[in-house]
């Protein structure tokens, strides 16, 4: 039987059928026994030619499980543990896919990711410094409450965005992939609880250490500040002005006593993993 590591590409053009058919076949064979992590990343990178490889599971009042990790230029994982299972995923486009409950899918981080997502603090002070230029996931739920994402994404050791072909190969292969991770993944559990209200639950640890009293639509606005919404996104989610969110978002910055983005995502990121998402 050939090893999941033996399967090597072919070419910097991609892998042909037989390459690919027989790392699916390998990855079939592995599902829920050693192996598995390592042949399913060899099925992606032959379809996608990708830098790295990220499983995590997303549980309903949990933080994420690290499954699996892959990636050469080691940068990529580097603040994995320390900021983002840490807090930092709360703020994370595909995280948000796992609370509003997406349909499982393929989906390109760039097209759901908020329209400011690269001027955000989040991108600047963790997603910059992993040097992921691009990314696909690949969202399956294997139980209630529990999101398996499986992330795909080229860095800074190629330099280079997917292809449409790249995306074209991950959407064709998508129902393999999600039935495979709902099955190889079937045991997760998600802790008894309800899906939590982050901003709320962000708010009343601003009042408990600090004593910052918010309104619960100004933490709706911090929050969605953080994710990466301009003020024209978030007067888009709320169905209110532009106008009356810069009046939410001055009000904001005062009863926190700050004067800018930055300052309000330093304030608030340590309170975050609080909430229990």
């Amino acid at each position: 039987m050939q090893r999941a590591d033996e399967l090597s590409d072919p070419g910097a053009g991609g892998a042909g059928p037989a390459w690919l058919e027989a790392a699916i076949g390998e990855a079939i064979r592995r599902c829920n026994g050693a192996g598995f992590e390592e042949a399913l990343w060899n099925v992606l990178r032959l379809a996608s030619r990708a830098d790295n490889l990220l499983v995590l599971a997303y549980r309903i009042a949990a933080v994420p499980l690290v499954l699996w990790r892959h990636a050469p230029h080691s940068q990529a994982f580097e603040l994995l543990d320390s900021s983002y299972v840490a807090g930092a995923y709360l703020l994370d486009p595909v995280h948000e896919l796992h609370l509003t409950g997406v349909p499982a899918g393929v989906y390109r981080l760039s097209e759901v990711a908020p329209d400011a997502f690269a001027r955000s603090r989040f991108y600047e002070e963790y997603f910059r410094q992993t040097t992921i230029l691009d990314e696909i996931d690949f969202i399956a739920h294997p139980r209630a409450g529990v999101t398996v994402a499986i992330s795909v994404g080229r860095d800074a050791a190629s330099g280079s965005p997917f292809s449409a072909r790249d995306m074209g190969a991950c959407r064709r292969l998508a129902p393999v992939v999600i039935a495979l991770a709902e099955r190889h993944w079937a045991e997760l559990v998600a802790p008894p609880g309800k899906k939590p209200d982050v901003a709320a639950a962000m708010s009343e640890a601003l009042k408990a250490h600090l004593g910052i009293r918010l309104t619960p639509r100004q933490a709706e606005v911090a929050l969605l500040i953080l994710r990466g919404h301009s003020s024209v996104s978030i007067a888009l989610r709320l169905g209110v002005s532009r106008q009356t969110v810069k009046v939410f978002r001055r009000q904001l910055y005062r009863r926190c006593g700050i004067s800018s983005q930055a300052e309000l995502f330093s304030l608030l990121l340590p309170h975050l993993p609080e909430t229990g998402a």
